[in-house]
C-alpha cells in the first residue's frame, strides 16, 4: 500500500486510516458529521495526494487530448481547466479527468487514484503524435482547501487574487513561501474553495502553514469519508461507483462533455447511441421512508420487478435523510417519479430528485 508524503501526520493527528485506491488514507478525524458541517460552514482541508497528475507537453499535445477526451480541450485558455471522461472502445468510460491548460503546448491532466497505470498505459497508446508525456503523481502533493472561509484563510499565503478566481480556472505563483505552486478553483464538495498542488518536499511546510493561516476560522483536516459525503449532497459522481468502464456516458448524464465536433475514441458509437436515447440513466434519489440505500442495492418498481441498482448513497448530514444516485430504466427516470430501493428483504420507498440536493 502506497503512503502520501504526509501520512505519518495523519496518523499523529489521530486519524482513523483506510486503504483507498492502493493508498493507506485518512478517512475521517473528528467524525464524518462534524468534518461535513466544518466544510459547509467554514474551511476543512482534504489530503488528496493519491491523486494523479501527468504533464503532456509538444506541439501536438491537443491534438493527444482531443483523440482521447470526450470534451473539447481547443476550447481551453491559458490558465483555464476543463472536466471531461476517457471515452473506451466499447461505450465505457476509462477515467474522468481534469485537464488544466498551462500554455500552448503544455497541460496538466489530474486524473483518479486508482486509474492512474490504467489512464497511463491508455493515453500512451494513443500518443502517435510524439508528444513528451511524465507521470508527476508520485512527487505531487495535493490538498484540497474547501468551504465559505477557504479564500479568507488562504489569502494571507499568496499574492495570487483568490476571491476573484472563476470556478474551473488556475494560476500558478508563490504559495507559503514555495515558488511554483498551482492553485486551482475546481472543487468536489460544492462549498467552494481551492486545490494546492505542491511538490512533495514541500507539503508538509505548506500543510503547516495553511493549517496556520485557517486557525481563526476553525480549520480542520477532514477525511474522505465527508469527502464522500459533501460529493453526494451535489450529485457528483465517483469514478468506480457511478461510473466505470461499463457505464454509458450518456446514460451517466455526461452528455455536456461529449463534443461531437471533433473525433475523438469511440466517438462514432456514443453519437448513434445519443441519437438512439440511452435505455437506464443516472439520477439522484430522496428516501421517503426510513433506509440508508447503499451500492449495488435493487431498485425496483411499486411491483418489486427490478428497475436499476444504486451506484453510491448515504445519510446526508445537511438534509438529515438518506439520498443516493443509481441508474434507472429511463422510464422512471423523471424527477418526482416513485421508486423502491431493496433494503434487508423490504421495498423502501424513495422519490426521483434533480441534483445538486442541497443548494
Amino acid at each position: 500500500m502506497k503512503n502520501t508524503a504526509l501520512t505519518d501526520h495523519h496518523i499523529s493527528l489521530g486519524a482513523k486510516m483506510v486503504p483507498f485506491a492502493g493508498f493507506n488514507m485518512p478517512v475521517q478525524y473528528s467524525g464524518i458529521n462534524d468534518e461535513h458541517e466544518t466544510v459547509r460552514t467554514g474551511v476543512g482541508v482534504f489530503d488528496v495526494s493519491h491523486m494523479g497528475e501527468f504533464i503532456l507537453k509538444g506541439e501536438k499535445a491537443l491534438d493527444l487530448i482531443q483523440k482521447i477526451s470526450s470534451n473539447d480541450a481547443s476550447k481551453l485558455y491559458d490558465g483555464k481547466v476543463q472536466y471531461a471522461y476517457i471515452p473506451n472502445e466499447t461505450g465505457g468510460i476509462v477515467d474522468d479527468f481534469l485537464t488544466y491548460k498551462i500554455d500552448d503546448i503544455t497541460y496538466l491532466l489530474v486524473v483518479n487514484a486508482s486509474n492512474i497505470e490504467k489512464d497511463w498505459n491508455w493515453i500512451s497508446k494513443y500518443n502517435t503524435y510524439g508528444v513528451e508525456m511524465k507521470n508527476i503523481s508520485d512527487e505531487t502533493s495535493l490538498f484540497a482547501v474547501q468551504g465559505p472561509k477557504a479564500a479568507d484563510a488562504l489569502q494571507k499565503l499568496t499574492d495570487i487574487e483568490l476571491a476573484s478566481m472563476e470556478y474551473y480556472s488556475f494560476a500558478k505563483g508563490t504559495f507559503a513561501g514555495v515558488d511554483n505552486v498551482i492553485v486551482s478553483a475546481t472543487g468536489y464538495t460544492g462549498a467552494g474553495g481551492f486545490e494546492i498542488y505542491v511538490a512533495n518536499k514541500d507539503a508538509q511546510k505548506v500543510w503547516d502553514a495553511i493549517f496556520e493561516a485557517g486557525a481563526e476560522f476553525g480549520i480542520k483536516p477532514i477525511g474522505l469519508g465527508a469527502r464522500d459525503t459533501l460529493r453526494l449532497e451535489m450529485g457528483f459522481c465517483l469514478y468506480g461507483n457511478d461510473i466505470d468502464d461499463t457505464t454509458s456516458p450518456l446514460a451517466a448524464g455526461l452528455g455536456w462533455v461529449t463534443k461531437f465536433t471533433k473525433d475523438f475514441v469511440n466517438s462514432e458509437n456514443l453519437k448513434a447511441e445519443k441519437e438512439k436515447g440511452t435505455a437506464q440513466k443516472l439520477v439522484g434519489f430522496e428516501m421517503i421512508e426510513r433506509g440508508i440505500p447503499r451500492h449495488d442495492y435493487d431498485i425496483v418498481d411499486a411491483e418489486g420487478n427490478i428497475i436499476g441498482r444504486v451506484t453510491s448513497g448515504t445519510q446526508s448530514p445537511t438534509l438529515k435523510k438518506s439520498i443516493g444516485l443509481g441508474y434507472v430504466n429511463t422510464e422512471f427516470s423523471k424527477a418526482g417519479s416513485e421508486i423502491f430501493i431493496h433494503i434487508r428483504n423490504q421495498k423502501v420507498k424513495a422519490e426521483v430528485k434533480k441534483a445538486p440536493f442541497v443548494k
